[in-house]
């Protein structure tokens, strides 16, 4: 969920073609802020989180043999499915065109790929214990 927060931050402010018209954070307190929070960049990669999470291992699972065919370049196209599918809900977030599309999702898994890798690193050292 933090790598596409931050993903798509950064593909916002990088990118030509890609824009976010909406809020940050919205703490919503009321009736109008729990509609901006809806429109805010946390619950826009809080939803692509979810989905890479919980839905792309069950598309993962049905295109196991273009996945095999392909090399597991078509988990790149199932990961961009995603990316589009928020694009398309959120009218807040605007991706124009395959390349921006294209370049959102591999900031997104590039992030994905070393905050995971910095996370399992940090979970293995464990606490440190004094003598």
């Amino acid at each position: 969920m933090v790598s596409a927060i931050l993903g798509i931050w950064l593909a916002q402010r990088y990118l030509d073609n890609v824009f976010f018209i909406g809020h940050f954070f919205v703490f919503p307190s009321n009736q109008e802020a729990f509609s901006r929070f809806l429109d805010s960049l946390v619950f826009v990669g809080a939803v692509l989180g979810f989905l890479n999470s919980f839905v792309k291992p069950i598309l993962n699972k049905i295109a196991l043999p273009l996945r095999f065919l392909t090399l597991n370049l078509f988990s790149l196209v199932i990961a961009m499915f995603l990316v589009w599918l928020v694009d398309i809900f959120f009218p807040t977030l605007i991706i124009k065109g395959l390349k921006a599309l294209f370049l959102t999702t591999a900031i997104i898994l590039l992030l994905n790929i070393v905050l995971s890798t910095f996370f399992s690193s940090a979970r293995r050292k464990g606490p440190v214990e004094k003598d």
